[in-house]
């Protein structure tokens, strides 16, 4: 039950940091905020909770399972997550609008 407790948070820390990643890009920004790209300070800000992430992903990762099989479980929910973030940008951007909580709603065309 532990471990499976710290995979899905693994998996859950992923897929955050891959949404903080994209968050970061001026494209995918106005996509899901519509409020202009984020200053430089807020990228930077987006991709250092998206690195951290990203490693705590692997952290939780490693205190499920030796070295080898984590760093495998590891890449593959990174895969999972970079997945699951273009296809919520494609269909769904909205949904990444919760990595941001300050962040506005689009304006309507």
């Amino acid at each position: 039950m532990r471990d499976a407790l710290l995979l899905g948070a693994a998996v859950l820390s992923a897929l955050a940091g891959m949404g903080w990643l994209a968050l970061a890009m001026e494209v995918h920004w106005q996509q899901v905020c519509g409020a202009g790209a984020p200053p430089p300070a807020g990228a930077q800000w987006l991709r250092v909770p998206g690195a951290v992430a990203l490693a705590g992903s692997l952290v939780l990762c490693l205190a499920v399972d030796h070295a080898s099989m984590a760093a495998l479980v590891w890449v593959m929910s990174l895969a999972a997550a970079a997945l699951c973030v273009a296809a919520a940008l494609t269909w769904r951007p909205h949904w990444l609008r919760v990595l941001v909580p300050g962040a506005g709603r689009p304006a309507r065309a």
